[in-house]
């Protein structure tokens, strides 16, 4: 097992560094961590080291860390903002009341839990290098002020001791969630905080997302043997545990005594999550090159569901290997836990209690964030949208291919219609917004999923479908195992496109302009048919002008003058006619078609409906 295991962290390596293409420093760590969880008591103590290598060319003088359950106390950060968010009104609901703005998972909970509910992470002891060093508390921050500066190329060595208390299951983590899952271990662990070429990022913890170094992870984790774990990473002693993780015919021989050590190594990952519950089932899976492990409690709903997600996820992953890339890693859990779903590297977390088509939507989601962000670790608090929305636009493609009910609809209708909503409701904020401080919890969820979703559709009718994904999987080799940004992926689109993005970049993540184009007038002269279009909004975009006569169609396009190229002619059966480009100073433009008016049957603006057009009324003549 061991010697699969290196093996397997060695072709990983080896893959990084033959599809990299970039010079940019990242740090490294390597964790070992002891645990010894008392069940009893929902408390656990812990020993942490930590391996650090600063490759970055700079000279540390502190380090942070991450304390995120801390949050998880009465008047937090989180706690405060979850009830400030909760008095802004976002709307009506069905009965014509106030609908507030309210993260129904966490609305005032933090507030109302006692001393035995709240969650706490206290650091006991930090030594770099075996000596002692100073540190504070600043809420979900541990502050580090280094005796000794940790200087460019070089490695030090932490050793913590710390303790911990599991919350009350409020928001992604904690014990007895409302399926019944006794612990959902995330944010668990003192986590050293990312540092790059935009410095530290010590975001405190107010219910968003994560950002995390890449690195080893050897942890170790003694609980009542009782408890079955699930989580990240390689479990290196399963004929000792057993629980369905040991080897075909092997006798399961566990030690004796009240408490079982579980012995987890994961191999270049940014975060560990573990969950445990006495009621367990497992199910394995052999997909492809990795297995698949499920872990749910079965009731009269798991039990005819679950049992036929493995087969479902099997041919999930065969799209997302085909138009993604592949899964690196030799395992992947699916974990009932968690309060909805949280994606972790080699994991996730999920509400399993569902129907079968929830069950499978929320696992298809999660299983994409191992791209998104498992292997393509953007910064989710400055790009949410990277993760979350890249995640759907590829969850709502596998769906739309896998199962019956994506046949004949369009995968990515439900995302422009979230989008457009909520360009309507007026809390539309820039996408470059960081996620930590929209000003609500709606503006960034639709923002995040919705908005990004359309990001990548759209950019699909920019600069063509099969350009954007290639991109996508050019963007996977030459990103993955690293921090990509929206530049380092607009770049990626432009060089598989030879079209120029910063435009798209800029009016689509920097602003919140808007896109409505519409026919303005249409004229015949001289034989032929005159048509002046109109940009109404303010984000410039090449056009699509379908012009029909009779049983013939032409697309006529027109390429945006900031794109200084064109895309390829998407459909080879239909009869194109390139025109000039469109300045982006310029409101109208117009186009003579070689036709009477009188021939026209019709005209439309983006007949694909890709292009997040605010108003479409003024898209067609004769006008609807």
């Amino acid at each position: 097992m061991k010697k699969s295991v290196l093996s397997g962290l060695v072709l990983l390596l080896a893959v990084t560094g033959a599809f990299a293409q970039t010079d940019r420093w990242q740090q490294r760590v390597k964790y070992d961590m002891d645990i010894n969880m008392d069940v009893n008591t929902h408390r656990f103590t812990g020993t942490q080291k930590l391996e650090y290598t600063n490759n970055s060319p700079d000279t540390l003088k502190r380090v942070f860390y991450h304390l995120f359950w801390n949050a998880f106390q009465p008047g937090s950060m989180m706690d405060v903002r979850s009830q400030e968010l909760g008095k802004v009104v976002v709307g009506k609901d069905r009965n014509g009341n106030p609908r507030y703005d309210w993260d129904a998972r966490v609305t005032d909970r933090i507030s109302k839990l006692s001393p035995t509910e709240i969650g706490y992470q206290k650091v006991l002891s930090l030594k770099m290098n075996g000596k002692a060093q100073q540190f504070k508390t600043d809420e979900t921050v541990l502050i580090v002020d280094l005796d000794k500066p940790i200087l460019p190329h070089s490695k030090v060595v932490f050793d913590m001791t710390f303790e911990a208390q599991v919350p009350v299951q409020i928001r992604r983590s904690g014990r007895n969630n409302r399926e019944g899952v006794d612990y959902s271990m995330a944010q668990w662990y003192p986590k050293i905080a990312e540092y790059d070429f935009e410095g530290w990022h010590t975001d405190p913890y107010v219910a968003r997302e994560f950002f995390g170094v890449w690195g080893d992870f050897n942890v170790n984790i003694s609980i009542d043997k009782k408890f079955v774990i699930a989580g990240t990473g390689y479990l290196q002693n399963p004929n000792e545990i057993g629980y369905g993780y040991e080897e075909d015919g092997a006798k399961v021989n566990r030690p004796k005594g009240e408490k079982l050590t579980w012995r987890f190594q994961a191999p270049n990952v940014h975060d560990f999550v573990w969950a445990a519950d006495p009621d367990y089932k497992h199910i394995k899976k052999k997909i492809d090159n990795f297995t698949a492990h499920f872990f749910y409690i079965e009731n009269e709903t798991t039990k005819t569901t679950w049992p036929n997600l493995p087969d479902m996820m099997a041919k999930a992953y065969a799209y997302a290997k085909e138009h993604y890339g592949p899964y690196p890693y030799k395992q992947y859990s699916f974990i009932q836990g968690g309060d909805g779903g949280m994606e972790y590297p080699m994991a996730t977390l999920i509400m399993g209690n569902g129907n079968m088509d929830g069950l499978y939507g929320v696992a298809v989601h999660e299983w994409m964030h191992s791209w998104y962000q498992g292997m393509l670790g953007t910064n989710e608090s400055l790009y949410p949208w990277m993760d979350e929305g890249f995640t759907t636009f590829g969850e709502d493609n596998i769906i739309n291919n896998t199962t019956d009910a994506g046949k004949g609809r369009w995968a990515h209708a439900g995302s422009y219609a979230g989008y457009f909503n909520l360009v309507k409701s007026g809390f539309e904020e820039p996408m470059s917004t960081h996620g930590d401080h929209f000003n609500t919890n709606m503006g960034y969820s639709v923002t995040a999923y919705s908005k990004g979703a359309v990001f990548l559709e759209q950019l699909g009718y920019v600069i063509g479908a099969e350009n954007r994904d290639k991109g996508l999987l050019n963007y996977y080799w030459q990103w993955r195992f690293k921090h990509p940004n929206v530049n380092d992926f607009i770049r990626v689109m432009e060089k598989q496109s030879n079209i120029q993005l910063d435009w798209y970049k800029q009016y689509f993540v920097n602003s919140t302009k808007h896109i409505d184009y519409g026919i303005d007038t249409v004229v015949e002269k001289d034989g032929k048919t005159v048509v002046t279009l109109r940009r109404v909004g303010l984000f410039p975009m090449p056009i699509d002008l379908v012009v029909k006569t009779g049983d013939k169609e032409v697309m006529h396009y027109i390429p945006m003058g900031l794109m200084f190229g064109e895309k390829p002619n998407e459909n080879p059966a239909q009869q194109r006619i390139v025109h000039d480009n469109w300045k982006w100073t310029s409101p109208t433009y117009t186009v003579t078609i070689d036709a009477p008016l009188s021939s026209i049957t019709s005209i439309v603006i983006d007949p694909s409906k890709r292009m997040a057009d605010i108003d479409r009324t003024n898209n067609t003549y004769p006008a609807k």
